[in-house]
């Protein structure tokens, strides 16, 4: 491996750091400003962040789109100005009178492909404000509906105290609130609700199981090793068809040219088909879309000839 590095690392991201927080760790860590991440956990969630390394930093484009997997706690008879805990309480109910028959008829209608507001208090943007600016600003913001796909969403556990505290699991598409699911359940039940516990447990194929901490990653940077970062064929791979072209073929590419396209057949013209170009020895050359069955050049990563 050279200095330069380039590639994917999932990170567990701990609780109270945002996620930006860890990319800034990440450049101590890796010793290079060129590091992003493939999708915003918020500063109470923990779990699975696709961090991109170097050059792999152009793909991110193809991670944010991902479905996602959480283990959530949410808490009925409160409300919270931010549909989460870290937000201030705004309202309380009993809810000794909760069964859990009518505990699960409303998070059943969460299921599916749905329509759900997400939080006011969200990174969406208004006239190129942050709806969550405008809400600590004081404005009033509801945001409307969109549509969401959440594929599973499994009551694990329910305990009863001074409150109702449920442990969901949920498979969702991107852009899914699951404060919002928390917010909507408690609002069905007339109780209130908001999330108190957040883990994201994977991104697509990414999951906790390859995933490192930080203070682990920073114990190798102290013994002199590299990042364990996984290579720009792999994870291209991991997002796309992939497939190998031949010299000319690469030469090709990297001019921006389009040579045929190497992969799989066209099956919904309504797609874009992507694919990535590797080289015979594994490496990135690009990822191109099929256009009039060529190959495309969308991001050029290596050049011919390049080390």
């Amino acid at each position: 491996m050279t200095n330069e590095q380039h590639g994917f690392i999932i990170v567990d991201k701990p609780q109270d750091i945002t996620s930006h927080g860890v990319v800034a760790r990440m450049r101590g860590i890796a010793r290079t400003r060129k590091v992003g991440h493939g999708g915003t956990l918020d500063p109470m969630a923990t779990g699975v962040l696709v961090i991109a390394v170097g050059k792999a930093t152009k793909l991110l484009t193809y991670v944010s789109g991902l479905d996602k997997s959480y283990s959530a706690t949410v808490r009925l008879g409160q409300s919270t100005v931010t549909d989460d805990a870290e937000g201030d309480v705004i309202a309380s109910s009993a809810t000794d009178h909760l069964t859990a028959a009518d505990i699960e008829a409303a998070f059943a209608p969460l299921r599916g492909h749905i329509q759900q507001r997400p939080s006011a208090v969200s990174a969406i943007k208004i006239n190129g404000e942050r709806a969550y600016k405008r809400v600590r600003d004081g404005e009033d913001v509801e945001l409307p509906a969109r549509p969401v796909t959440i594929s599973r969403l499994d009551i694990t556990d329910i305990r009863r105290g001074e409150f109702v505290e449920i442990d969901i699991t949920v498979d969702c598409s991107s852009g899914t609130y699951i404060r919002a699911i928390a917010r909507d359940a408690g609002e069905a039940l007339g109780v209130g609700g908001h999330l108190r516990a957040l883990r994201r447990t994977s991104v697509g194929g990414f999951g906790l199981d390859e995933a490192f901490t930080l203070e682990t990653l920073q114990e190798r940077k102290d013994a002199g090793e590299p990042v364990p970062l996984t290579d720009m064929g792999t994870s291209a791979g991991r997002l796309m068809e992939t497939f190998v072209v031949g010299e000319d073929e690469a030469r090709k590419l990297s001019f921006g040219q389009s040579p045929p396209w190497r992969g799989s057949a066209r099956t919904d013209e309504e797609s874009v088909l992507m694919g990535a170009a590797l080289n015979e020895s594994g490496e990135l050359l690009a990822v191109v879309s099929e256009v009039d069955g060529r190959a495309k050049p969308a991001v050029v990563f290596k050049a011919h000839g390049s080390a």
